[in-house]
């Protein structure tokens, strides 16, 4: 895909999901809460925020389960992740969590460069999120949980990501991952994105610009994200 001069070799934008363009995270906390109540454990905000925001359903189950020496078994790690997806499922499906600048800014970039996603969410529940709002066929590749060893702030989702945009002929041969820019929310995001060559910009949707430092540039919210600044961070 030929970018326009102007973008200065801004060749793709992948966008993590849930804190970046959905609203999700604080759905995914309660539902959270709700599962882990029903064996005794407590969790609050700011203990999810912290320390658990980034992972995979799996993933967080683990490190509470290990936090808390709680000696929790595989299959109990698995039981509480389905019962987590179910019920998110269930409350999803009646709720509109896109942010509301979510559709425009995806609609932007999408016009000028390949999009992706790469999440630490599962792929039906991304699918579901953003079938109302008929964003998905602007996305040339979606990397979920399960589509790679690791999750965040290992880099495996962002190479996964950049690959595929590789391997479909949606970037010429010669598109590096610092041709790329990630989009994120959270540091363990930005960790993964920075791990694997992308350039990252960050918005403070789930945490404050004291702790997205590490981000090539921060900002309030999708509406701030333009193809100009997209392109400010390339190079």
């Amino acid at each position: 895909m030929a970018v326009p001069s102007h973008l200065n070799g801004l060749a793709a934008v992948v966008f993590d999901f849930d804190g970046v363009l959905a609203n999700s995270e604080p759905l995914h906390l309660r539902v959270l809460q709700q599962v882990l109540a029903t064996v005794g454990v407590t969790l609050s905000s700011e203990e999810y925020y912290a320390r658990y925001l980034g992972y995979s359903d799996h993933d967080s189950l683990s490190e509470i389960a290990a936090d808390r020496g709680l000696g929790w078994d595989e299959p109990t790690i698995e039981r509480l992740t389905s019962t987590k997806t179910q019920r998110f499922r269930e409350i999803a499906r009646g709720e509109s969590v896109l942010f509301p600048d979510a559709a425009a800014c995806v609609e932007q970039v999408a016009a000028a460069v390949p999009v992706a996603i790469a999440s630490g969410a599962l792929r039906d529940e991304i699918e579901l999120m953003l079938e109302p709002s008929g964003l998905r066929s602007l996305f040339s590749v979606v990397v979920a949980a399960d589509d790679t060893p690791r999750s965040k702030p290992a880099p495996d989702p962002y190479e996964r990501a950049f690959a595929l945009l590789l391997e479909t002929g949606r970037l010429d041969s010669t598109a590096r991952p610092s041709h790329a820019v990630a989009v994120e929310d959270s540091p363990w995001g930005i960790q993964s994105a920075r791990a694997a060559g992308l350039r990252t910009i960050a918005v403070t949707t789930s945490y404050g610009q004291d702790q997205l430092g590490d981000a090539d540039l921060v900002l309030p919210t999708l509406s701030a994200l333009t193809l100009n600044t997209l392109a400010s961070v390339v190079g």
